[in-house]
């Protein structure tokens, strides 16, 4: 069993809900992306999704849109993301996917790609643009590299399409709260989110189901994880740390520490964690 399929399963096991959370690797700068990644780990996530930047992130909303933008200004590279997974994984059982695109995948080579993220010791791969009927160019690799692949499945997804999706992910299903990108506010749609989810939580039998795409308090994710297996946020912490970030008066260690209360309040949204007991 992966890593990531232990930590869900003792997840499930005590009876919580899980928690991802997403950065880009970069933002606000390469040297604070392990810290950063710490702070949420120490904060309650149950795994962690690096972002590898790409100037077209088609399904990103204009928050990580910046991100993955000003870490492309800094000089971030595909490599600094196996160099990220490698010293985060210096002190640390967390599992950790590395979440792009499948363009700069493919001009890599997909399996010098997954070669270097499984011995760089990530445990995952999420790809939005991969369709599952050409998934086979990057999942074969994946597994020969022990690494899950995780898939998505949106409001609009077709019942047969989305059984589909659940047999060939591993790890867990991605269920895209809304047809659209990352970012945009669940309040005034979340009636129809959980109708949504309610459907898709009886079409999905082999994998967990974990919920994104617009998370930004403790009641989305509360709201979110009625139907489904835990939640993924990331759009809400790019402001989180921008504001910390600029602050110049603010130590390092107190920006650590403004980025670990943020996830600790999203942390206790499904569930007490035991980290925070």
């Amino acid at each position: 069993m992966s890593r990531l399929r232990s930590v869900l399963s003792t997840v499930a096991a005590e009876q919580r809900k899980a928690m991802g959370l997403f950065l880009t690797n970069g933002f606000p700068d390469l040297e604070s992306t392990v810290p950063l990644l710490r702070a949420l780990e120490a904060g309650g996530a149950d795994f962690l999704e690096l972002g590898m930047p790409f100037s077209d992130p088609l399904a990103e909303g204009l928050p990580i849109q910046h991100s993955s933008a000003q870490a492309l200004a800094g000089g971030v590279q595909m490599e600094d993301a196996f160099r990220t997974v490698r010293a985060f994984r210096e002190n640390s059982d967390t599992p950790l996917l590395l979440m792009g695109y499948v363009n700069p995948i493919l001009q890599y080579g997909p399996d010098n790609f997954c070669a270097a993220a499984g011995s760089s010791g990530a445990d995952g791969l999420i790809i939005p643009d991969l369709p599952p009927e050409e998934a086979g160019l990057i999942t074969e690799p994946a597994k020969k590299h022990h690494l899950d692949t995780i898939f998505l499945v949106a409001p609009n997804t077709p019942g047969g399409r989305a059984q589909a999706i659940d047999r060939l992910s591993e790890g867990f299903v991605y269920a895209v709260s809304v047809t659209g990108v990352t970012g945009a506010p669940l309040e005034h749609r979340m009636d129809t989110v959980v109708q949504y989810l309610a459907r898709v939580r009886t079409i999905i039998q082999h994998n967990p189901l974990l919920a994104g795409f617009g998370v930004r308090t403790a009641e989305d994710a509360r709201q979110l994880c009625r139907h489904a297996d835990g939640f993924i946020a990331g759009s809400a912490l790019v402001p989180v740390i921008e504001t910390l970030w600029k602050d110049e008066t603010l130590s390092m260690a107190r920006r650590i520490a403004g980025v670990q209360q943020f996830a600790r309040r999203l942390s206790a949204a499904a569930a007490p964690h035991p980290r925070l007991l």
